[in-house]
Order: C-alpha cells, then sequence, then structure tokens
C-alpha cells in the first residue's frame, strides 16, 4: 500500500471494492482491515485514504477498529488527474510466474489500461482451466496493489487469458503496434494517429512466423525498439516508457 504525506501526516492508500460517498460509514473489507490494523497498526481516529477505482481517493476515518474487521468514516472525495491521455491495451503473450507479475505491476505504474493476456505458440506457461480462476485473481491484485502504490485511482481491466485468435477478434482499438526486432520502423519515430493503441509483446522466443502472420493480418504494425534483443518482461516495459514519453505524460512537467 502506498503512504500519502499529506501536511504532517502519513496516510495509507487502500482499495476498497465497494461504492464510497462522502458521510457514510463502512465496514472495510478483511484484506484492508487486517493490513490497517495489524500491519500498520492504525487506532481509531486514525487517518486513511481509499478508493475503488472511480477516479477518486476518498479520505477516511478509523471509526471502530477489533481484530480483523474495522469501521471508517468517509470524510471527503478528491478526484484524481493523473491518468495519461495515451490508452494503451497491453497484448501480452503469457510469461511465467514472477515474470508475468513484473510486467502487469510495471505496465500498471507507467498507466496502461487494460491487460489481454495471449497464449502464442511460443508461451512459456499454459494454464488449464483449474487454475484459470486463481491466476487471473492474482494478477488482479498485482494490478490493485500497483495502483496503491502509484496514486492511481483507475484500476486497468485484466481478461483471462485468450487464444490468439479469440483476443485478436475482440479487439476495437484500430492503432495496433507490434514489437518486432524484425521491423523496420522504430518505435521512437512511429507517429500514433490518435490516443488510443494496442501493443503486442511476445513470449520470450519471439513471435512465431504463424502468430506473426495472424498479427499483420489483423492490422498491427511492426515497430523495433532497438539494436538489441530484451526479454519479454523487459521489452514490453520499455516500449511502453517510449510511446508514453511521446505521446503520453510520462516527463511532462506538472501544471
Amino acid at each position: 500500500q502506498r503512504i500519502l504525506a499529506v501536511g504532517p501526516m502519513r496516510l495509507t492508500r487502500v482499495h476498497v471494492p465497494t461504492e464510497l460517498a462522502v458521510g457514510a460509514t463502512l465496514a472495510l473489507p478483511e484484506t484492508a482491515a487486517t493490513h490497517l490494523l495489524r500491519v500498520l497498526r492504525l487506532q481509531p481516529n486514525d487517518r486513511c485514504v481509499l478508493f475503488n477505482g472511480d477516479g477518486c481517493d476518498y479520505a477516511a476515518r478509523i471509526v471502530t477498529a477489533g481484530k480483523r474487521d474495522a469501521t471508517v468514516e468517509i470524510l471527503s472525495a478528491h478526484a484524481l488527474t493523473n491518468e495519461s491521455p495515451l490508452q494503451i491495451t497491453l497484448l501480452q503473450s503469457l510469461a511465467r510466474g514472477e515474470k508475468m507479475d513484473w510486467i502487469l505491476q510495471k505496465a500498471t505504474e507507467l498507466g496502461v489500461q487494460a491487460f489481454v493476456p495471449v497464449n502464442s505458440e511460443r508461451s512459456e506457461v499454459r494454464l488449464g482451466d483449474d487454475r484459470v480462476d486463481k491466476r487471473l485473481a492474482h494478477w488482479r491484485g498485482v494490478v490493485i496493489a500497483a495502483c496503491e502504490q502509484s496514486g492511481r485511482a483507475w484500476v486497468p481491466t485484466v481478461v483471462a487469458p485468450q487464444s490468439m485468435s479469440d483476443a485478436l477478434d475482440a479487439l476495437t482499438t484500430t492503432v495496433r503496434c507490434l514489437l518486432d526486432p524484425e521491423a523496420t520502423q522504430a518505435i521512437a519515430e512511429f507517429a500514433l494517429p490518435q490516443s488510443r493503441c494496442v501493443l503486442a509483446v511476445g513470449p520470450e522466443g519471439g513471435w512465431s512466423p504463424r502468430d506473426r502472420m495472424m498479427l499483420h493480418a489483423a492490422g498491427f504494425i511492426g515497430l523495433r525498439l532497438g539494436p538489441r534483443i530484451l526479454r519479454t518482461e523487459t521489452a514490453g516495459i520499455a516500449a511502453i516508457a517510449v510511446l508514453q514519453s511521446r505521446h503520453g505524460d510520462l516527463g511532462i512537467p506538472p501544471d
């Protein structure tokens, strides 16, 4: 959880998946209450910040505190304006374990708005039906924690892993970029014609010929990052940083 400095106070920022309204008193979910009370040792009348993904931060005061439960009073709401004007959907070939967590975490910090994990031909991992729900819940938890840390009040969407064909059929964004070391066009020179795009990042072994053919047939433009081959958990993050620097809000001075 992110710690927000407000004057002399340091406030913990916690995601709460429920409707929030100024003046309301509500019981916190057990995970949030446990973190605030047992880990951070907050007491009644201590302050925290809640968010639910609606674009606002809600200042709150702890009213009651038990061993695993707490109620809070919402004192005020503040709309945040730190979302990037560039709306990126990351179409990411499934990576193994901590690599996928790293991608989700860092891409969320950099402002990605949606994640579409895909089973490409050379994906490092295959999830059986019995593991998909658990893994998806884990990924969404990683994204929420990254929002808590980075100060985002909108939570990016994460869909269940899909086949390449299903993922491409579901896409609605028209500007489609494909990281490809064989491409001739540099990502730093690519001029986005609008503020929404899909970025496709391949697996550790690179896109297979069949996957590359499917992506090109779906309108993806091949873009090259540079002279070195990057790992899948590095390539997407580097590309997002370039796009956010050129077309988003990375490196932009504050108002």
